[in-house]
């Protein structure tokens, strides 16, 4: 059985999440979201380049690892700003909110102030309710986590996204993971359409007993990847030797949130470790 399956902290988020669900669809129910969303329009397409390496700069308050993030005292929209400045292809925004100290509110107005730049939603969902609700938000993508969803949860959710134009980040930890999203992946359709992107396959190298990242893994998981689909290398990013090393093993994205979060200079940060993986493609 998959590590990631039975760890406490991802059987906290995710019930802490069906909560969440369940007080927003008491508030406002799943025929009154989809009504609100037909007059919402399409989401921006996350684009990347033929070959390379991109960022996607995460905004988050706070890490159950690290402590508070905040150190440069910047609001979640200039920290954002920042990221755009600095050339990330998309915006990761956490909205979970005791853990992480995010929330909606946090998404709306990073969305609303970040250009051609998609904003995707970062957090333990669990129903394709949330989904919605991430767009109605100003979402154009959201993170799935293969650990706390079942094949069925996994595929019904993907076709939620896909049917609102939105992008996916599927989040795998190990081979029971993989092993798990491969044949939903399998029927969930193009990985690019018409220029953008719609799927992504992420791998997180968070030990989530003690929380802390085995790098390496990155390495050992490329293994195990499928090649249809660009892949993306969650936490652990810290130096662009590190970048290097990513887009060396095959990796075309890595998402890095600490790290900026704690820059000085979190729009230089960016271009450097941006710069590094791509030189390592040449």
């Amino acid at each position: 059985m998959s590590q990631a399956s039975t760890s406490n902290f991802l059987r906290a988020m995710a019930e802490s999440s069906q909560a969440r669900y369940e007080a927003a669809y008491a508030h406002l129910n799943d025929d009154q979201l989809r009504h609100l969303l037909s007059d919402v329009a399409a989401p921006l397409p996350l684009q990347l380049q033929a070959s390379g390496f991109d960022l996607i700069a995460e905004v988050k308050r706070r890490s159950p690892a690290e402590g508070e993030l905040s150190d440069q005292q910047l609001s979640s929209v200039e920290q954002a700003n920042a990221y755009i400045a600095g050339g990330a292809v998309a915006i990761s925004v956490l909205t979970e909110p005791e853990r992480f100290s995010g929330s909606l509110d946090d998404l709306s107005a990073i969305a609303a102030a970040a250009g051609n730049v998609p904003v995707m939603r970062k957090d333990f969902l669990v129903n394709a309710y949330q989904i919605r609700e991430a767009r109605l938000a100003g979402a154009s993508g959201v993170l799935l986590i293969a650990a706390i969803l079942s094949a069925e949860q996994l595929a019904e959710m993907l076709v939620t996204a896909l049917e609102l134009q939105m992008f996916v980040l599927l989040e795998v930890f190990d081979v029971a993971d993989v092993e798990k999203v491969l044949p939903v992946l399998a029927n969930a359709g193009p990985v690019f359409s018409e220029g953008r992107c719609q799927l992504l396959l992420g791998v997180n190298c968070r030990d989530l007993k003690d929380l802390q990242v085995n790098f390496s893994s990155f390495e050992t998981m490329a293994e195990l990847l499928p090649d249809s689909m660009p892949w993306v290398a969650e936490s652990g990013l810290q130096t662009t030797e590190q970048a290097g090393l990513l887009a060396s093993w095959g990796y075309r994205l890595a998402l890095a949130g600490s790290t900026l979060m704690r820059s000085d200079n979190p729009q230089q940060s960016l271009r450097d470790l941006t710069a590094a993986g791509r030189a390592a493609c040449l």
